[in-house]
């Protein structure tokens, strides 16, 4: 019987692991193309994913979760601007993330900037508290502007 109950246990926790899997990408062009057909917008995710303790925080609090994959995968098409200082980068990847941060004129991370399929800006986040319902709430607010 225990068995049973660890197995059960373990299955559930797989289960909810593979659900908060997100599907980040990197290219921003691949990401408006793929928004423009599934009629989603764009969430950039400019972060120092493995250095910046807030960014850390909102991955860990927010996108790791299956309530906002299951919004994310709905709504969404996510890309990832990082600019990480231990995890390696092609050189392409570094100057087009850099390339970005200038053009939407990011200062800090985490900063969330969320685009029409269109790539035109429709708003921009960061961390706040609240898990994923205050950050969808404030995606819902975004979407609506449009």
């Amino acid at each position: 019987m225990r068995k049973i109950a660890i197995t059960m246990l373990a299955c559930g926790a797989l289960l909810q692991a593979a659900a908060a899997e997100l599907n980040w990408l990197t290219d921003l062009p691949k990401a408006q193309a793929k928004a423009r057909t599934e009629k989603k917008l764009v969430m950039l995710d400019f972060t120092g994913s493995d250095w910046c303790g807030w960014c850390i925080k909102l991955n860990k609090e927010v996108f790791s979760k299956p309530e906002f994959a299951e919004y994310a995968g709905k709504n969404l098409v996510l890309v990832e601007v990082d600019f990480p200082r231990g995890k390696k980068q092609s050189e392409e990847l570094k100057k087009a993330n850099t390339a970005l941060q200038e053009k939407y004129k990011v200062e800090g991370y985490p900063t969330i900037v969320v685009l029409d399929s269109e790539g035109k800006k429709v708003g921009e986040l960061g961390y706040q508290p609240g898990g994923p319902k205050a950050f969808i709430a404030e995606l819902d607010k975004l979407k609506k502007k449009l």
